[in-house]
């Protein structure tokens, strides 16, 4: 019995309408589904070329407290490039949009473009190394 990859990620944002338009703007997430639930307000999206889907969830009555991957849950997302190529057009991507980000890095298990969401949340591309 096994898992062969990661059905979705939900990730619980500030602003869910500022999130939506930032993830579309800047991945290409195009939702999907959306709803609410008791004190949640939701809404799936798929990324492009048959990438993850990304749930985001705005809850009622938040704490407005910083993404701090240093806390207990997630440290950060990453998603997988094919190659080192694509980070740089990523990169170009990010400089265009006015994302935070840091120049990729080489690193002994791949290379590293690492960047943030409106909510400050760490996130990754990966391109393998080589």
């Amino acid at each position: 019995m096994g898992l062969s990859s990661v059905a979705h990620v939900a990730i619980t944002v500030s602003d869910l309408a500022r999130s939506k338009e930032w993830y579309a703007r800047v991945l290409g997430w195009a939702p999907v589904m959306e709803g609410e639930g008791s004190g949640v307000t939701f809404s799936v999206g798929a990324l492009p070329d048959g990438g993850p889907l990304v749930g985001l969830r705005e809850y009622d009555g938040q704490e407005d407290r910083s993404f701090d991957p240093t806390r207990v849950g997630l440290d950060h997302l990453a998603f997988a490039a094919d190659s080192t190529e694509e980070l740089s057009d990523w990169e170009q991507r990010f400089t265009d949009n006015d994302v935070v980000f840091t120049p990729t890095q080489a690193m002994p298990y791949g290379h590293v473009l690492n960047f943030k969401d409106p909510d400050d949340i760490a996130l990754e591309i990966w391109a393998p190394p080589g």
